[in-house]
């Protein structure tokens, strides 16, 4: 009841695609003032093996000066870096994603190692603007088995996007709590007469 999420997540895109809508997206006439925060998540196609997956593969120093565009189109629109969040690419279990390339005719086109360079990355960018980052990389390997977060080694699982609504929690929270509810609590609303508290 505080605020809308507005999400505008496009499968596959990586962030040289990205760059390049941003302002269609959050364009300067947007109300800069309602954005309570906005956050960034690339890396998982950006980190594609180019020799194997030439599309959606992006350089490692293309992707990081690319999150930074991003981030000064933001900062330009005068949405302030306390309120852009960057995520890293989570992990990726290598066995599980083979899996499913094979079973589209095709070779394991992403490795761990290299996706962990562009987490890595994405958390310099992060400390370069000033920006908050969730590094989920990092979190989802620490100490424990991660591959239940992945529903096919790529792509977050029921129990993958909950860690990530988790952990993002923790960056909102702060941000959320000062504002004040658009609708009261249900237990708040006069039943006999609703309008008197809804309108």
């Amino acid at each position: 009841r505080k605020c809308d999420v507005v999400n505008r997540g496009i499968s596959g895109y990586n962030t040289r695609w990205a760059k390049l809508i941003l302002p269609r997206l959050i364009t300067e006439s947007t109300s800069a003032e309602s954005i309570v925060a906005v956050t960034i998540f690339f890396g998982a196609n950006d980190s594609a093996l180019k020799e194997l997956n030439p599309k959606q593969h992006v350089p490692l120093e293309e992707y990081a000066a690319n999150l930074k565009s991003m981030v000064q189109y933001l900062k330009s629109v005068d949405i302030t870096a306390d309120r852009i969040i960057l995520i890293t690419p989570p992990p990726l279990q290598e066995s599980a994603w083979e899996k499913a390339c094979l079973a589209k005719g095709e070779k394991l086109n992403r490795c761990n190692a290299t996706t962990g360079q562009y987490a890595q990355a994405c958390v310099q960018v992060a400390r370069e603007c000033g920006t908050d980052v969730l590094d989920l990389w990092t979190l989802m390997q620490k100490n424990q088995d991660f591959s239940s977060y992945l529903s096919d080694g790529l792509h977050l699982s029921t129990k993958g996007n909950s860690f990530l609504a988790a952990q993002l929690w923790s960056h909102l929270e702060n941000k959320l709590s000062a504002l004040p509810s658009l609708l009261p609590y249900w237990r708040d609303v006069d039943h006999m007469n609703p309008e008197a508290s809804l309108l």
